[in-house]
């Protein structure tokens, strides 16, 4: 992503609402007047939208005591606080600035009947965001998994040495078996010489 947009993103708002080119809105907008702050409320139609991305805007259109007067506002502007939705219009162009030249009634766009008034949202950033915890679970997961499989690992080679300690055992005692004979042989030769010793002089 490039640094300019990546910056941009930032700023942007994580739900915008979901605007219609001759709807009726009201625009609830924050307007400093030296320490305090206060908020405006601005009721009209929707003539237009231009823009996109972090300078996307709207403007909305009011007839007040026979003057008309147009705002348009940054969609995701800090100062606009929220957007409601007041009136559902049918619209077939994109630009309605022949709303400009009429007076009363005619200055408005005709109602959809059966139009249900939702404030729908078009989510900017929520997708990412619940994507990363899906791959920070997956993660986790694979780490839990390595963690059973080394015990279960260090198992296997502790009941691979039994067996080895069984052997070295058993070929410590066939030594030992081997050297008793060798050490009971020079006895019985001893014991032997001295019969010999002893029955020489009787036989003088």
């Amino acid at each position: 992503m490039d640094i300019i947009k990546s910056i941009e993103h930032e700023q942007m708002k994580n739900a915008i609402p979901d605007l219609k080119v001759g709807d009726t809105v009201k625009v609830h907008q924050r307007i400093k007047e030296g320490n305090r702050e206060r908020i405006q409320v601005f009721e009209g139609i929707i003539i237009k939208k231009q823009g996109g991305g972090l300078n996307a805007t709207f403007t909305v259109r009011r007839v007040a005591y026979g003057c008309g007067v147009e705002k348009t506002f940054l969609i995701h502007s800090p100062m606009v606080e929220k957007i409601e939705l007041v009136r559902v219009g049918k619209a077939r162009r994109a630009k309605l600035y022949y709303l400009r030249e009429r007076l009363g009634k005619a200055a408005k766009t005709k109602e959809a009947i059966g139009a249900r008034i939702e404030d729908k949202e078009i989510i900017i950033k929520g997708a990412e965001t619940e994507e990363a915890p899906v791959a920070e679970e997956a993660v986790e997961a694979v780490e839990t998994v390595e963690e059973t499989v080394a015990p279960v690992e260090e198992a296997v080679e502790t009941v691979a040495e039994e067996p080895a300690v069984e052997e070295v055992k058993e070929e410590v005692a066939e030594e030992v078996k081997e050297e008793a004979p060798v050490a009971e042989e020079p006895a019985a030769e001893e014991a032997k010489a001295e019969e010999t010793t002893e029955e020489a002089p009787k036989a003088e």
